[in-house]
């Protein structure tokens, strides 16, 4: 089933302790895309601006994404500029234009209102609820937010919250909009808002999926090498929905999978710069490494001295 995308494009000049990259394709759209495209047919919805070289989505195009709802406005692209210390976990933001973003209101291409899943990547609340209403009758939706809309636009945040099926958000985050340090309390105030699945990301630490009576906990994928964490939690959730979109399936055990596909997305996203490793990246690898994955979490034929 396709899988519909609302989010940024963007250039991304980051450096952390192992390199740097200028004017590298970057925005939560993007990154999502470039994962989710491996597991289902993905409809893109942003916008870039005159100086953007839309040549640099075709390898989305040549994995069958549909790039119809991709629009030019007047003006320059968003840009983001950041740079990390040997804590990959945290970002110091140095500079950021949001160019046409800050005027971006997304308005669906009449193909892509009968999307069964949709994605709401973070953009402000009001966006994301007005994406909504234009989708008609959609299977199941989810959504991303940031520390700048829970503080700042707190009720129209909330109706969202009250639309959609399951929030993705990082621990920090969680903690914040739940008012609640313990996890599971997070967990439990977040789903009170309406969601009836929260999936809490936790960088190098793995991810919880929550709903009202079940939880999972996915370790992260342990790597040698780890370059740049700028888009890893949206390729996570690209492979997450992505696999959702691919099999129908919103049992609690594919939602397991889709956890796990989703580690394994981030986990080669993380190997280089932007989404260079992404764009080398070949199924059967994503074959290997989730049996990897597997493998170091399975201890089913372990048995306790006396049993």
């Amino acid at each position: 089933m396709s899988l519909l995308v609302v989010g940024s494009i963007a250039y991304d000049s980051v450096e952390t302790p192992f390199g740097r990259v200028e004017d590298a394709l970057g925005g939560a759209a993007a990154h999502f895309s470039a994962a989710a495209t491996f597991f289902t047919k993905v409809k893109l919805v942003g916008v870039v601006g005159e100086d953007y070289d839309l040549t640099h989505l075709d390898f989305l195009k040549a994995r069958g994404a549909d790039l119809a709802g991709v629009t030019c406005a007047k003006g320059r692209t968003f840009r983001w500029k950041g740079r990390y210390g040997f804590n990959l976990n945290e970002a110091e933001t140095l500079d950021t234009q949001l160019g046409v973003f800050a005027d971006f209101k997304p308005e669906l291409p009449k193909a892509y209102r009968k999307s069964p899943y949709v994605f709401l990547a973070n953009i402000h609340p009001a966006l994301q609820l007005d994406v909504l209403k234009q989708v008609e009758k959609p299977k199941f939706t989810a959504m991303d937010t940031m520390n700048f809309w829970i503080q700042g636009e707190r009720a129209a945040l909330e109706k969202t919250l009250a639309a959609v099926d399951m929030v993705v958000i990082n621990e920090g985050e969680a903690r914040q909009l739940s008012g609640e340090y313990n996890l599971i309390r997070a967990a439990q105030a977040i789903l009170s808002y309406g969601p009836t699945r929260l999936v809490i990301k936790r960088g190098e630490y793995g991810a919880l999926l929550f709903t009202k009576d079940h939880i999972f906990a996915s370790p992260a994928y342990p790597l040698e090498s780890v370059f740049d964490p700028t888009g890893a939690g949206d390729s996570f959730a690209g492979g997450l929905m992505g696999h959702l979109a691919r099999t129908g399936n919103l049992s609690n055990e594919s939602l397991r999978m889709a956890i796990v596909l989703g580690s394994v997305m981030a986990s080669f996203h993380v190997e280089d710069f932007s989404m260079d490793r992404n764009k080398r990246l070949v199924p059967e690898e994503i074959q290997a490494r989730f049996r990897a994955f597997r493998a170091l979490t399975q201890f089913d034929d372990l048995t306790l001295p006396g049993e």
